[in-house]
């Protein structure tokens, strides 16, 4: 049975314990808080880019991009999207689920991954599917050097025919209890209205469209 000085010693250890984690709270609290921030801030820039998309596809011909090119999709690539770290519920492992579900549906085509983020690049390093491109540890500052590291690639597997169709998989924040995980087909370009309604705002083109 543990005498005085043994309780004493507990109760000094739990109340340091309960500092720690305090404190541990108040920076996740933080971090959260400006993650949700800049999530947020980027969504008027790109729906505006989405708008400014529409309206341009709507008024070009499909052959005269290479990147409106629709074709038969029997390559197709999967770009899945996750965190670099765990300790987040069922983030992450939704999201796996997703994709798993995504490549079953398609398992006659020629399928191949890229991954952005750890836990999306560890889970499937370790399954036969080949994985065509990895990025980790890109969201403490992620940037448009970033995202250009990602795409280029993607756009130019697109352009030389390696691959029909590129999907991306990812998780959108509603709020801190409420995501929505979404997949949806990068390229080809389609015509993708997020009111539902096309602009038709015209533009004056410096070459021809």
């Amino acid at each position: 049975m543990p005498n005085v000085l043994d309780i004493r010693r507990r109760i000094r250890s739990v109340r340091s314990t309960q500092q720690i984690t305090k404190a541990m709270k108040m920076v996740a609290t933080a971090k959260l808080r400006k993650a949700q921030e800049r999530a947020l801030d980027a969504r008027p820039y790109a729906n505006m880019i989405l708008e400014v998309l529409n309206s341009l596809v709507t008024r070009t011909e499909t052959r005269a991009h290479p990147l409106l090119q629709d074709r038969p999709e029997e390559s197709i690539r999967l770009v899945v999207v996750t965190a670099d770290k765990g300790l987040c519920g069922a983030f992450n492992t939704n999201i796996i689920k997703t994709a798993q579900h995504f490549l079953e549906d398609r398992k006659d085509k020629n399928l191949t991954l890229c991954c952005v983020g750890r836990k999306g690049r560890d889970f499937f390093r370790k399954r036969p599917l080949p994985m065509t491109g990895e990025f980790v540890n890109l969201f403490n500052k992620f940037d448009y050097g970033d995202g250009r590291r990602i795409a280029t690639p993607l756009m130019q597997a697109f352009i030389t025919g390696e691959v029909d169709a590129i999907y991306l998989l990812f998780n959108e924040f509603k709020s801190m209890l409420q995501q929505r995980i979404i997949v949806e087909r990068l390229l080809p370009i389609r015509q993708l209205t997020p009111s539902g309604q096309a602009s038709l705002v015209d533009y004056i083109y410096e070459q021809t469209p």
